[in-house]
């Protein structure tokens, strides 16, 4: 990562936008990586690419598909999620939420390019939160 004019970036990494990567959150410490960024290689087979802003409404979603991410779980260093949290999610969990009108919304300019193989960029951007 580097600091350009008090922006940081994911050296080498785009986002949705065809920019550089930014940040998704470091509090929580969120990615595949876990350095807060939404960057990704070819071990990320679930695609932990949308950097999302967390809703009561899709932690809800999430845990009814079998994925509870408000359920803290010290064993593997998750602190669970709240409403607001932003966090690296799965773009096909994304797109799941998306079909059923309960994804969360995104930030584009942290969203890996990679997500673009399964979401439309018009999804993503009907989602924006910038």
């Amino acid at each position: 990562m580097i600091s350009v004019n008090g922006t940081t970036h994911t050296l080498g990494e785009r986002n949705v936008l065809g920019g550089p990567l930014k940040p998704c959150s470091r509090d929580p410490l969120t990615g595949f990586f876990r350095d807060g960024s939404c960057r990704t290689c070819e071990e990320d087979a679930g695609s932990h690419t949308v950097c999302a802003v967390m809703t009561a409404e899709f932690l809800a979603f999430s845990a009814a598909a079998g994925n509870d991410l408000s359920t803290p779980r010290p064993e593997w260093g998750f602190p669970g999620l709240n409403p607001g949290d932003r966090w690296c999610l799965c773009a096909p969990r994304w797109l799941e939420a998306y079909e059923a009108a309960a994804a969360p919304s995104v930030t584009l300019e942290a969203t890996h390019e990679r997500a673009l193989e399964l979401i439309p960029l018009g999804a993503l951007q009907r989602y924006a939160t910038e």
